[in-house]
């Protein structure tokens, strides 16, 4: 479908051009009735494998951001061994209309040796195909949560909040970590956050540490659900930070 990213078959990862779909502009009574309606749904089934699809930025400027989170992506896998199986699906856009998707990866060795495949290019950001891709899989395969990581937003915020009411209505919770203090982008990140019931948290540029407490916390989320997330609040700073947005 245009505008979605191309679906890999078996473990490659393929590449699809297409615009992003036109969405109509949202007012704030469509995007107040989405959250009412998320706030409605039934959680996410105990005991069900975690599913999390971890979104990337992988335009030019992002390179020093893409090695850092290739070397802590397995601190997530790590976080969940005692809470249970983590699937993740890499998702990430770079270039012109570039937009690609992984298939779920259950191994950290796997998706580091992925990744360091992955250079990033230049080009606009595309978030409307990360919610979009995201809703695909919540409805076709369930996913507990959404990271995305980036610095930038050009994209008409409208349409995003809409993509991102309907992951609200799915209870998916996007957590969203932005380097640096882009005032747009963190305008929409926040909304986005908000909207899904999830977090938005800045890190400092090169700021390893911080990106891992992150990354460690949304892996315990999708693995163990909010009582997982709450019990290491108690000992990691960056729990804390997300949870004490999450409503």
């Amino acid at each position: 479908m245009s505008g979605e990213p191309t679906k890999p078959r078996g473990d490659a990862v393929s590449t699809k051009t297409g615009a992003v779909p036109q969405a109509g502009t949202s007012t704030s009574e469509d995007i107040a009735a989405f959250v009412a309606k998320a706030r409605a749904l039934s959680p996410h089934a105990p005991g069900a494998k975690g599913r999390l699809i971890f979104a990337l930025d992988a335009t030019m400027s992002r390179q020093p951001t893409w090695d850092m989170a290739c070397a802590l992506q397995a601190d997530m896998f790590r976080e969940t061994a005692a809470l249970g199986s983590l699937d993740i699906r890499l998702v990430y856009y770079r270039g012109f209309d570039e937009c690609r998707a992984t298939a779920w990866i259950s191994d950290s060795a796997k998706l580091a040796a992925l990744m360091s495949k992955i250079d990033c290019r230049g080009g606009d950001t595309q978030i409307g195909k990360v919610l979009s891709e995201a809703r695909r899989e919540a409805v076709a395969s369930g996913v507990r949560a959404v990271v995305f990581v980036g610095d930038a937003m050009e994209e008409r915020v409208d349409e995003l909040c809409a993509k991102a009411g309907e992951l609200g209505m799915l209870k998916v919770p996007v957590f969203v970590f932005q380097e640096g203090h882009d005032a747009v982008a963190e305008q929409a990140f926040r909304e986005i956050a908000r909207l899904t019931g999830g977090a938005w948290c800045r890190f400092d540029p090169g700021a390893a540490a911080q990106l891992r407490e992150l990354l460690r916390a949304a892996a315990a989320y999708a693995a163990g659900g909010r009582d997982a997330l709450l019990a290491l609040a108690k000992t990691a700073s960056g729990a804390a930070k997300l949870i004490g947005q999450m409503k």
